[in-house]
């Protein structure tokens, strides 16, 4: 590539059950480290609070403003004790739960009559660099029908444009206790330094990735 790389981590701010969200805490991590593999990179970030309506604002601005070739984006799954690289994006969106904001949606899809959409077999990649680092990592077909799912599938809408990212990816990661670290009945504990580790193996591939689609 003649132009700099440049990618866009995002993650999510508080919501109901989740007063604290460490994607925030993880995004601000990855953006802030300086390796040789990333000289010619640049990182930027964005975290998105969990409401439909910024997601659909927010994203187009963030995409326009950083011009990224790829994203890589992270998301908090409650209930789950290792980290989910996810494969697609479901044409789901649930009606029990309302945002950040209070809204509900009022139907239970994003698209009328469309199927779900897969991110691309590069995830497959990026599931092996976070497994390289020693962290339980799966890969997962189903991120859900709240907002992390819903900014997966406008973020893959968004690879399919002519003058989008090339590449897209989402990634779920456990809750943190007090003190950084967690710890789910069957997982072994997994701290916030672990998360970053697996991150920047997960950024360093991007990187490959994105320059090999260039």
């Amino acid at each position: 590539m003649s132009e700099k790389l440049r990618i866009l981590v995002t993650g999510f701010g508080p919501f109901p059950g989740a007063p604290h969200n460490p994607t925030q805490s993880l995004v601000v991590r990855l953006t802030r480290l300086r390796r040789p593999a990333f000289a010619e990179v640049e990182l930027s970030s964005h975290i998105f609070p969990v409401t439909y309506k910024a997601v659909d604002r927010e994203l187009p601005v963030a995409l326009a403003q950083h011009k990224p070739h790829a994203l890589l984006m992270f998301g908090l799954a409650g209930r789950t004790g290792y980290l989910r690289v996810e494969t697609r994006a479901r044409n789901a969106v649930t009606m029990l739960w309302p945002d950040a904001a209070q809204t509900r949606s009022h139907k239970g899809s994003i698209a009328d009559g469309a199927d779900s959409q897969k991110f691309g077999p590069h995830t497959a990649k990026l599931l092996r660099a976070a497994r390289g680092t020693g962290l339980d990592a799966r890969a997962s077909r189903d991120a859900g029908s709240y907002l992390c799912n819903y900014l997966s599938w406008r973020a893959i809408e968004a690879v399919d444009t002519d003058n989008g990212p090339r590449l897209a990816a989402f990634v779920h990661i456990p809750p943190l206790a007090r003190g950084g670290a967690v710890r789910r009945k069957g997982f072994p504990r997994i701290t916030l330094d672990e998360l970053v580790d697996a991150g920047e193996a997960m950024l360093l591939e991007m990187v490959r990735l994105t320059r090999r689609a260039a």
